[in-house]
């Protein structure tokens, strides 16, 4: 399974959305440099009031390009780093990949995928009535988020548009994301 980065984001500050980048580097067991999430222990507020010294699984956020196309079928126009990520993907199926996928980009960075993003009400901040579009219920009542997934550097190394993205699976039953 592979893709490609379609854009990369960061921002130094507490703010929703990211700006895009020419390039980002990951910092093995930290995150983005230089972004505001970047940390051996939770940077997200919401996580950090419950418990600052958990460990942060949430380093960097991945969502599909593929989404913004499904919500603006829905009259939500979505661009690479509105909802926050740092990397915006094309062709990869993140949501389907298990817990423990690595996920080897450009030259030398490696990612571990930790889990899903849980969408929060930031996102109807953003457009209102977006929320719905990224988090609901599927026939069984079960919730789906769409969000995205969270990562960890394993790995470090520049990030780039146009960078290929490979999937290595773990070995092991398939053990299916949940919200981190």
């Amino acid at each position: 399974m592979s893709g490609i980065v379609a854009a990369v984001s960061s921002n130094g500050t507490y703010s929703f959305t990211k700006p895009n980048r020419d390039s980002i580097t990951l910092l093995a067991g930290l995150g983005v440099e230089g972004d505001v999430h970047a940390g051996v222990t939770v940077k997200h507020r919401s996580r950090v009031a419950q418990d600052p010294t958990q460990p942060n699984l949430r380093q960097v956020h991945l969502i599909h390009e593929e989404l913004f196309a499904e919500v603006g079928a829905d009259g939500f126009e979505v661009t690479p780093g509105d909802l926050g990520e740092n990397i915006t993907t094309r062709g990869i199926d993140l949501l389907g990949l298990p817990v423990g996928t690595l996920l080897r980009i450009g030259d030398d960075a490696v990612l571990e995928v930790t889990g899903l993003r849980n969408p929060c009400l930031q996102i109807d901040n953003f457009q209102d009535g977006l929320l719905k579009k990224v988090v609901g219920r599927d026939e069984s009542g079960n919730v789906v988020r769409k969000a995205g997934i969270m990562t960890i550097v394993k790995s470090g190394g520049a990030v780039r548009p146009g960078d290929t993205i490979t999937a290595e699976l773990p070995s092991g039953p398939h053990r299916p994301l949940e919200r981190v």
